[in-house]
């Protein structure tokens, strides 16, 4: 099965993918969703797993684990129950990545599953990284955007959802059983559930910059592979107050010394993209995440010799010499 449907992948990489928006009729071919609402909700009942419910048109948050009564006294529309990395706990969710193997396996962070009542949705938002849209019951209405919404773009004051302050949808589509949307970062969306449904979003991993360079800085200290500032060529100053512009020229050279060692960052990379969603649930969950670099082996173009190190839940578990 291809969840592009008769689109090879190559085209969708080409022409879709962090670029526009794709509508996929029939991506899943009769296609029975692998947990039901009351398996969703015994989910969330349990300490270790993350959930939400979203309640009526404020969008009221609440957060799990539930007890088994709350569901009992939920209106009868316009509620939404949230359960992340729901592949970690049913095994035939997590096979459903195997469907995507047009991208690389550590881009996936989780499978999300959402049931929601008549009229059930989490507002207009945008997520920070690409999502692919799995209708697996019922009907939900999307209400799209026309691009990118920019870093400032107004929200609404809400304390626990990023609800957009004006949301112009472009287009709407409704989503079948086994149609699948995919949406590129920060596009705004809003989906509305037309009747009792259930959509799976698989998720991709999309860390900031200050994420990275967070993890990236930790790496550094713990090698003990320090270099340190040095000045540059001085002459008295005139303000002994001022940090002058070659200071800073300084700081620069010193830093892309480090960004510029392709070993470093690649071994780094490779560690912090195989970092289990849950590290402190990891004899729960057996999550296994697994990436191989391969480092040349000579400073130029014609090598054929590298260096294949793979990497297994941020642990390097295999180091091989081979052809490329």
């Amino acid at each position: 099965m291809n969840p592009l449907g008769s689109m090879p992948a190559e085209e969708f990489l080409l022409y879709y993918w962090q670029k526009r928006p794709l509508l996929v009729r029939g991506a899943w071919k009769k296609f029975k969703p692998p947990i039901d609402g009351d398996e969703l909700a015994g989910l969330s009942l349990e300490d270790e797993v993350e959930s939400r419910l979203v309640i009526g048109p404020e969008h009221i948050v609440e957060f799990g684990p539930f007890s088994a009564d709350r569901f009992n006294h939920l209106p009868n529309k316009q509620w939404t129950l949230l359960v992340q990395a729901v592949n970690l706990w049913v095994p035939e969710v997590h096979t459903m990545l195997d469907e995507f193997c047009f991208l690389p396996r550590w881009r996936i962070d989780d499978v999300m599953v959402s049931y929601a009542s008549k009229g059930g949705g989490v507002g207009p938002h945008y997520d920070d990284y690409d999502v692919f849209l799995l209708q697996g019951k019922g009907q939900r209405r999307w209400q799209i955007g026309a691009g990118e919404c920019e870093p400032n773009t107004p929200l609404i004051d809400h304390q626990d959802l990023k609800i957009l302050a004006d949301f112009q949808p472009d287009q709407e589509l409704t989503l079948n059983e086994g149609d699948m949307l995919y949406l590129p970062p920060r596009w705004a969306h809003n989906g509305i559930a037309l009747d009792e449904c259930i959509t799976f979003s698989i998720g991709c991993r999309a860390p900031s910059v200050g994420e990275m360079l967070d993890d990236l800085a930790t790496e550094i200290i713990a090698r003990g592979e320090q270099k340190f500032l040095r000045d540059p060529p001085l002459a008295p100053p005139k303000d002994s107050d001022e940090i002058l512009l070659n200071y800073i020229s300084e700081v620069k050279t010193l830093l892309l010394s480090v960004l510029n060692d392709d070993t470093l960052l690649a071994e780094w990379f490779a560690q912090y993209m195989t970092q289990p969603k849950y590290p402190h649930l990891i004899e729960l969950t057996h999550e296994i995440r697994k990436a191989t670099i391969k480092i040349p082996l000579a400073n130029d173009n014609t090598t054929t010799k590298y260096q294949a190190r793979t990497y297994r839940n941020a642990e390097m578990v295999e180091d091989r010499e081979v052809d490329y």
